[in-house]
C-alpha cells in the first residue's frame, strides 16, 4: 500500500492507469525534455579520463525502467543509506581542488560524490546504466548541484542527497540545467528549460 501511495503521489493520475504493455510516453510532463548535446561538466571530464570504462556508449539502451515495487524499494534503500552514511563535504574543504568527482569511499563526498554512489549501487542491483542520469542543477540561491535522475516508466525520479525523499523531477526545487545522455555516459544534453516546465505545474 505505501507503495502504491508514493507512486500515486509522485507520478499523478494519468501516469497511473496505462497498461505495462503500452509504449511509454516521453513527452509527458513528467519526464524531462532534452535538446542539443552540450559540454560535460569539468568534474566529470576529469572522472572519464581516469575511469573510461564508465564513460562509454551503451550497447543496450533502456528508455526507461518498469517501476515495480522492488524496483521501487532499490530506490528508497539506495538513497538512504548514501544520504544516512556519507558525510557532506566540499571539494574544497576536503582536497583542497574546486571540483572532483569520485565515489565518497572514505565516507565523506560533495553532491556529485552521492550521485556517483548512487548510481553505481543501482546499477549493481541490476538497473540498466542508461535510466541513471548525473544531473546538474541550479538551486534557488543560484547555486551549482548534482543530483541522480533516475528514467523509470513512472516518470523521471531524483535523488538528492539534501533531501531524503524521491521526487519526481517538477516537484524539486531546481532549474534543470544539464544531464548525461541515455546513449553515451560519457555525453551530456541539454534540459528543454528546465525551470518553466516545473513552474508551469505549480
Amino acid at each position: 500500500m505505501r507503495f502504491v501511495l508514493a507512486i500515486a503521489a509522485l507520478a499523478g493520475a494519468m501516469l497511473m492507469a496505462a497498461p505495462a504493455a503500452k509504449a511509454v510516453d516521453f513527452t509527458h510532463i513528467a519526464f524531462a525534455q532534452i535538446k542539443q548535446e552540450t559540454s560535460i561538466p569539468v568534474g566529470h571530464a576529469d572522472f572519464c579520463r581516469d575511469r573510461p570504462s564508465e564513460c562509454r556508449p551503451h550497447a543496450d539502451v533502456v528508455g526507461a525502467m518498469s517501476l515495480t515495487e522492488q524496483r521501487w524499494q532499490d530506490l528508497v534503500t539506495i538513497n538512504a543509506h548514501y544520504n544516512d552514511t556519507i558525510v557532506p563535504v566540499t571539494d574544497q574543504d576536503y582536497y583542497q581542488v574546486a571540483e572532483f568527482w569520485t565515489y565518497p569511499t572514505e565516507g565523506y563526498g560533495d553532491c556529485e560524490d552521492f550521485a556517483l554512489a548512487k548510481r553505481a549501487a543501482l546499477i549493481a542491483a541490476g538497473w540498466p546504466a542508461s535510466t541513471l542520469l548525473l544531473t546538474v542543477v541550479r538551486e534557488a540561491n543560484g547555486n551549482g548541484h548534482a543530483v541522480l535522475m533516475v528514467r523509470t516508466d513512472r516518470g523521471d525520479l531524483i535523488l538528492d542527497n539534501q533531501q531524503s525523499r524521491i521526487e519526481l523531477w517538477t516537484d524539486t526545487p531546481y532549474t534543470y540545467l544539464k544531464r548525461q545522455s541515455q546513449a553515451d555516459a560519457g555525453r551530456w544534453v541539454d534540459f528543454v528549460d528546465g525551470n518553466a516546465v516545473r513552474l508551469a505545474r505549480r
